[in-house]
């Protein structure tokens, strides 16, 4: 941890002075508490709106006013290749080759679809590693393909917990239950950051361990994406997913995404739920019987592209590309650094005054933006009385506070301004 912090306003107001990110706040929407920005710590679950989101959307709905059906071709962003506007960007993302990625559907239709092709139970090999307490749309995504297959979730779905007092899960208990297993695990599918911890798994050495055992190896990573620095090409994995509104920014519900390593996309016989957008293009309007595969992420296309949900998101994407990952996490390292050691310094404050409270980080140092916080001695209350002095920061069954500063709007004065909410709270 960075020593040099400050718990004052002058240190923070100097920092982000400095930022060279600190232009693209104003890019994004603030919710409005007394008449001053809300200290918005929510990026983790629906991310701000971009200001120019408006004016993309805008955009598509003029040229359907004007060209109507004829806008799938002659519209200002042809809507029949709009999907193909993201293939860069979000290759740039997820450290992935153009081809690699696609833009499409939402999120659990996309680990539905995906466990289509790469969870292939056979005798002998059926079983999924998970990390347990996932999300839930995973859990009933796992739960419900594993009885598809004919087989009881409670013997084929092997889940990853802490150990006991801890709040994260330990690398080589990930290792351990691979080796362990090895012989009928069919899948192994982990978020790459978990949602309520915030912990980074390994997943380059995740998916080294699965392969070497033979072993198909996917990633959840709505979490992930946007937040942390991603090598899933180099890493090997074979599959990932994930969703665009929450670091992406990308609006409610918007479309989602996913990520097929090459090796699985340019094999065109490989067993998927096969849709008119996933034909060879070139002869996709001549309305053939048989499905001729594209050898490319977009194989697994079903339908053509939700051009209004596809706008928002091409107008988040395109401040991702102006700012870049790079300098996004070495920000996000900063300021959630800074916001650990402002918890601290509360922590030191208040135990002489009151023994029985004391903020819990429970995030561990493998991380993105996120801290998880139990806040003993209060529990939710001090959830709610955070959002009553405008800090929009998340609760989550049965006692964690998740906030994370996102690097692209968030300010070291946001952090500051919420330490020093939290102190007056607690004293």
């Amino acid at each position: 941890m960075q020593s040099s912090f400050s718990f004052t306003k002058e240190y923070a107001l100097e920092q982000d002075k400095s930022d060279k990110l600190a232009s693209f706040r104003k890019k994004f929407l603030f919710p409005q508490h007394n008449g001053k920005d809300v200290i918005y710590f929510c990026g983790n679950s629906l991310g701000l709106q971009p200001a120019s989101t408006h004016q993309y959307i805008q955009q598509e709905l003029d040229d359907w006013a004007k060209y109507a059906v004829e806008a799938h071709f002659m519209a200002k962003n042809p809507w029949y290749s709009y999907h193909e506007m993201f293939a860069r960007p979000l290759a740039k993302l997820t450290g992935a080759l153009p081809d690699e990625v696609v833009a499409m559907n939402q999120l659990t239709s996309n680990i539905h679809f995906l466990f289509v092709s790469f969870y292939q139970p056979v005798s002998g090999r059926y079983k999924i590693l998970c990390e347990g307490g996932a999300f839930p749309s995973d859990e009933y995504a796992i739960d419900s393909q594993v009885k598809f297959h004919g087989h009881n979730p409670s013997d084929a779905i092997i889940e990853l917990y802490p150990r006991e007092g801890e709040h994260a899960i330990r690398h080589e208990d990930v290792l351990s239950a691979i080796e362990k297993n090895k012989n009928e695990l069919a899948l192994i599918f982990i978020g790459g950051v978990n949602y309520y911890s915030g912990q980074v798994f390994d997943m380059k050495a995740i998916t080294e361990a699965g392969h070497k055992a033979g072993i198909m190896v996917g990633f959840d990573l709505a979490h992930a994406i946007g937040n942390i620095k991603l090598s899933l090409h180099e890493w090997s994995v074979d599959f990932a997913v994930w969703c665009s509104y929450k670091y992406l920014n990308s609006g409610p519900g918007s479309v989602a995404g996913a990520f097929i390593n090459e090796r699985h996309a340019k094999n065109t016989s490989m067993p998927r739920f096969a849709g008119w957008w996933g034909h060879d293009k070139n002869n996709r309007f001549k309305m053939e019987k048989d499905f001729r595969a594209m050898p490319t992420a977009e194989g697994w296309q079903v339908s053509n592209a939700p051009v209004f949900s596809m706008a928002a998101h091409k107008a988040a994407l395109d401040i991702f590309e102006e700012a870049g990952m790079d300098a996004l996490s070495e920000k996000s390292k900063k300021l959630t650094g800074y916001m650990e050691y402002i918890l601290r310094e509360i922590n030191s404050k208040i135990e002489i005054r009151n023994p029985n409270l004391r903020l819990e980080i429970i995030t561990p140092k493998e991380r993105g933006c996120q801290l998880s916080i139990v806040a003993h001695g209060l529990g939710k209350s001090l959830h709610e009385k955070l959002t009553a002095n405008g800090v929009m920061a998340d609760w989550r069954e049965p006692n964690v506070i998740r906030c994370a500063p996102v690097p692209l709007y968030n300010s070291f004065e946001d952090v500051f301004r919420f330490g020093e909410i939290v102190l007056q709270i607690l004293k």
